[in-house]
């Protein structure tokens, strides 16, 4: 499968996909909190999707190539899990981390995003996990333009991630996305500068790197999705939807509630 340049009416469709999932994570934020199961967020999401945006939960029934179909409509990852937690009856804790991840399909588009939150107060450790994976998708961002190579990205993050004590999730990365869930290329979080596919214009992916707090060594769970870390260390994820524009990038899953851009972001923008 090649890559997909997406025209005007692509990129129109991915804006409003992506603007979306956005949303539904800002409708989602202030449910997470002590007590709250992650089944009940669940059903939040697929009413809000489903009754509210006129849309469909890619995840609902979603079944890759020797997986059973996945259950729920969103993704609930749980201090170790590091991606694809099956939402389920057990109250959040003081304390947990929880990734949240999403995607819309809004007239045959996909917009893919998810965010940290913290039940409560979390450790110390658990909020620079949080905050440090955040820049370092960010970090990764900021490289998007025509003529980069994706090894350029995977390298920036994963130097970034190591250089603050972490280590970067290797089986697992982004991807193109667009009227397929994902679709080429495969968007690694860590690599080599100047290798892997050059970034053109209308090329749509997810930057979305996984950083465990100790090894990066995971296995999978009995369920056949939910994937934690080997060492039982905390895991964060952050993960936006981007779009390669003539002159640089556009940030796809964007709306008024989104969480900022690091300072360093602004100070790029204005350099």
């Amino acid at each position: 499968m090649s890559i997909t340049y997406k025209d005007e009416e692509g990129i129109r469709g991915m804006r409003v996909a992506g603007r979306l999932a956005a949303e539904l994570l800002d409708y989602l934020t202030p449910h997470v909190k002590v007590g709250v199961t992650t089944n009940e967020i669940d059903k939040l999401a697929y009413d809000y999707i489903t009754e509210v945006q006129g849309a469909i939960p890619a995840p609902l029934n979603y079944q890759p190539p020797g997986y059973t179909p996945y259950p729920k409509s969103i993704c609930t990852s749980i201090n170790h899990q590091v991606c694809h937690g099956i939402p389920n009856d057990k109250p959040l804790r003081k304390a947990d981390i929880v990734n949240i991840d999403v995607t819309v399909i809004k007239d045959g588009w996909h917009g893919d995003s998810s965010r940290m939150f913290i039940a409560g107060e979390g450790s110390i450790a658990a909020k620079r996990l949080c905050a440090m994976t955040y820049e370092a998708m960010w970090h990764g961002i900021v490289m998007v333009k025509p003529g980069v190579r994706l090894g350029d990205i995977g390298w920036t993050i994963q130097k970034f991630a190591e250089s603050n004590g972490f280590s970067v999730v290797r089986e697992f990365c982004g991807h193109g996305i667009g009227k397929g869930f994902h679709e080429e290329p495969q968007v690694l979080h860590y690599g080599k500068p100047g290798t892997l596919e050059e970034l053109k214009p209308g090329m749509t992916f997810t930057i979305e790197p996984m950083i465990n707090l100790g090894r990066r060594d995971i296995k999978e769970m009995s369920d056949g999705w939910t994937i934690v870390t080997k060492d039982h260390s905390l895991s964060a994820q952050w993960e936006h939807t981007i779009l390669v524009t003539e002159t640089g990038y556009e940030v796809l899953t964007v709306s008024k509630a989104s969480p900022p851009p690091p300072p360093f972001v602004n100070t790029l923008a204005h350099a």
